[in-house]
């Protein structure tokens, strides 16, 4: 088959957003208004929305510091505390097969305050649990908040931004995703587990009350046909003396033009024109994960202590590290571009994890035993920075950038159900590889993450500067 033509589909050909892409989808000047500059209003409702990111990081850090004080209060067993620890992936699993429709149906806020609400149930069923049935349960409520909220809080962000600031403001999700991660793990080691669930109550509450103070997203609001909601939200995120006719034109067109394709069921992503951005989607996301990812998230202190290095002072190095290797990629997102911080973070990915199987298999050989732990704590740091500044985060915010409106509910779902999957998959089977060969798992992943770089060379397109619209329409193949 080849690829459908616009009038065979019915779509205009004459629009406004359609005149300034070209056939091999490149971008004209033609088609980019002078971008506005960046609001209070948008600072804000950012910030709002990264509270849910904030609570997804506390979640992930939660179970590594309160281990010790719930198994000795709740006499909980090793297996007990194992299944607490990874019924989280299963809540994330159960949440993204219905985060994408949410947020359709829903809209991109009251999903955020729904998430925020699951999640609070969550953490005070974990705070006042008095058996291992209530951990649980708090644990799987945070689950699902944590898979509701890992979609959405992208797609606001990248729907309400500027094209000019919208990869770095994306970025900020990771950002705050290691931020929790981190404030979590330090303050587990100063308050008790109670206490600790309590706190993570906070920017639950916190963001629920600052929703009702942030607009809607205005591509959300076309979408559902309200238009007087749809130029009023666009004008006060763009600014009161801001022409915004040419961007909401472009956008009005845009939905216009798709929704009448499809509606968002899961289907209807396996049509031709949407097999780009699904490739690009689940293959990012699937390569993050099986690059080791949640191996170093999950696994850190046992590969510290199977190379004889202090576990403690490892993973604190691991969280500091994240933080400033975040920011920095908040910063790059939209100076360097998408592509080159992935095939970046990719091959020091690849790199260090390398020279990690090298370590181990010295150590195997019995050379070198006294270098091994100094080597292994350096690759560890150097593969956490590289994830941090770029896998970790653009995976999401280009996942939020390449999917058309109408099917966006729906690829969405896919997606984050792909990542979590993987997240589990590889989670589940590392230790049974560790013991089968160290040297060759961390090998294993090495390439991967070569196979990332040739994937993001030839598949992934520069998302940098370029109008939703825009980008959209070229990877659909609206064009010739």
């Amino acid at each position: 088959m080849g690829r459908e033509r616009p009038e065979e589909d019915g779509l205009p050909t004459g629009s406004l957003l359609l005149k300034g892409v070209s056939g091999d989808g490149s971008h004209s000047n033609s088609a980019s208004s002078s971008d506005p500059s960046v609001t209070p209003l948008v600072v804000f409702s950012t910030l709002v929305a990264v509270c849910g990111s904030f609570v997804s990081g506390c979640a992930s850090g939660y179970s590594s510091p309160a281990e010790s004080g719930i198994m000795e209060d709740l006499g909980l067993s090793t297996a007990a505390y194992s299944l607490f620890g990874s019924i989280l992936a299963i809540g994330g699993l159960v949440a993204a097969l219905v985060n994408g429709w949410m947020t359709d149906m829903m809209g991109r806020r009251r999903t955020m305050g729904t998430s925020q609400i699951i999640s609070t149930a969550g953490w005070l069923s974990i705070a006042f649990a008095k058996n291992a049935l209530w951990l649980d349960i708090g644990r799987l409520l945070n689950g699902l908040g944590m898979g509701i909220a890992c979609y959405v809080v992208p797609v606001y962000i990248a729907e309400i931004t500027p094209k000019s600031i919208r990869g770095a403001f994306t970025a900020l999700n990771q950002f705050l995703i290691c931020c929790g991660i981190s404030l979590i793990f330090f303050l587990g080691t100063i308050v008790s587990w109670r206490i600790l669930a309590l706190i993570g109550c906070i920017p639950c509450v916190l963001q629920i009350f600052c929703l009702f103070f942030i607009p809607e997203s205005p591509r959300w609001l076309v979408k559902v046909g309200q238009e007087k909601e749809f130029e009023a939200t666009l004008q006060r995120l763009r600014g009161k003396n801001v022409d915004i006719s040419r961007e909401a034109t472009d956008i009005r067109d845009y939905t216009e033009t798709f929704e009448r394709q499809s509606q968002s069921r899961i289907l209807d992503l396996f049509q031709r024109r949407y097999a780009h951005s699904l490739v690009i989607g689940v293959g990012l996301m699937i390569l993050q994960q099986f690059g080791g990812a949640s191996t170093f998230t999950s696994y850190a202190s046992s590969i510290f202590e199977s190379a004889d290095f202090s576990s403690s002072i490892g993973t604190r190095s691991m969280a500091i590290v994240q933080i400033p290797a975040t920011a920095l990629s908040v910063i790059l997102t939209d100076k360097a571009g998408r592509r080159p911080l992935l095939m970046i973070s990719s091959a020091g990915m690849g790199l260090s994890c390398f020279v990690l199987g090298f370590s181990f298999f010295m150590q195997d050989m019995q050379y070198w035993k006294e270098v091994t732990p100094i080597l292994v704590y350096v690759c560890i740091m150097v593969y956490s920075v590289t994830y941090s500044i770029g896998m970790a985060g653009l995976s999401w915010v280009i996942m939020s950038e390449v999917f058309p409106v109408n099917v966006k509910g729906s690829a969405g779902s896919l997606v984050t159900f792909s990542n979590w999957s993987s997240t589990w998959i590889v989670s589940y089977s590392f230790n049974f590889m560790f013991e089968w060969s160290a040297p060759g798992t961390f090998w294993i992943f090495a390439c991967i993450c070569g196979l990332t770089i040739l994937f993001t060379a030839k598949l992934v397109p520069e998302t940098k500067g370029r109008e939703l619209e825009e980008l959209q329409a070229s990877l659909a193949h609206f064009l010739q």
